[in-house]
């Protein structure tokens, strides 16, 4: 038999985003398990190290600008700052991640698509569709409504210290992102050249923490393999979005694969066992349909 063109073609692009959806929502499932084993800075190392084989990858493959040219400095600096912010919260997103619950950190850390919505009309004057409107109502009240959790014990209070952590992580995406597409206004912008000043920034944030703060605790090949594999994973998460963008409609591809919170939400309640109440999964939903929105119609 002859495969069917058309199917052919879905299954390039449909192929990888669902891969990237698993791996993006079952590797964070897997920090959550073994972050007791494993530093915070131990898994911002491994993270720095597995995308930067992605990255490198990219660049070398394909044509891109001289990044040390003299009209490409701008964006070289910004896209630099950008992931210096991207690294940043990521060192913040696995602190609360070893303090909070996975389903729910896991999920106010891909709302950043309605905070760089927002931030892109405010300071880049973007123009809104009406429903990205109500796309951040929804994320916004989300995230309000899971961080708000009143309690009377100085030990409850001690455990949230996940919030404002994961908070600051979603702010500093929201700000990263901005800055990514804010660089794209700039001479010599390029695909591979901004996965390049990923790594430099990534190095310069993730690569520091985790040499200073990551030494700590047992270097095993079991707490070697804890701290790669979910690293690894994320990494190979990134690749298929470049895949599954490259081959596919963008207005499809990122709503799917933002969709990732949901694969956690469900390995954090059938394997880890975590006890999410009714009022925070419905707040769960708002963002995860809040996300989608902004995903989708920031394409259109």
């Amino acid at each position: 038999m002859t495969a069917n063109p058309s199917t052919t073609a879905l299954l390039a692009w449909l192929t990888p985003a669902l891969t990237a959806l698993l791996l993006y929502g079952l590797g964070q499932g897997l920090v959550k398990r073994w972050i007791g084993e494993v530093s915070p800075a131990r898994f911002c190392l491994y993270y720095v190290f597995a995308t930067s084989l992605v990255n490198f990858g990219f660049f070398f493959s394909h044509t891109h600008p001289s990044l040390l040219a003299p009209d490409g400095h701008q964006f070289l600096g910004t896209g630099v700052l950008a992931y210096l912010f991207d690294g940043l919260a990521w060192i913040l997103y696995f602190q609360s991640i070893a303090a909070g619950p996975v389903a729910i950190v896991g999920t106010l850390s891909a709302a950043y698509p309605a905070l760089t919505v927002l931030f892109a009309r405010l300071f880049l004057h973007e123009q809104l569709a009406p429903v990205q409107y109500l796309a951040v109502a929804l994320v916004i009240s989300g995230c309000a409504g899971l961080a708000y959790s009143p309690s009377s014990t100085d030990a409850a209070a001690a455990s949230r210290r996940w919030i404002p952590l994961s908070l600051l992580a979603l702010l500093c995406w929201g700000t990263s992102n901005t800055l990514i597409k804010y660089s794209y206004t700039f001479p010599n912008a390029s695909d591979p050249s901004l996965a390049m000043c990923s790594s430099i920034g990534g190095a310069l944030s993730l690569g520091v923490f985790g040499l200073i703060r990551g030494r700590k605790g047992p270097h095993t090949v079991k707490a070697w393999l804890h701290s790669f594999i979910p690293m690894g994973m994320m990494a190979g998460g990134s690749l298929g979005l470049i895949i599954a963008a490259r081959y596919g409609p963008i207005s499809i591809v990122s709503p799917l694969i933002g969709a990732y919170p949901v694969v956690t939400l469900f390995y954090a309640a059938l394997v880890l066992k975590e006890r999410i109440s009714r009022l925070q999964y419905a707040w769960i939903a708002s963002i995860v349909i809040g996300i989608l929105l902004c995903s989708a119609f920031a394409q259109s």
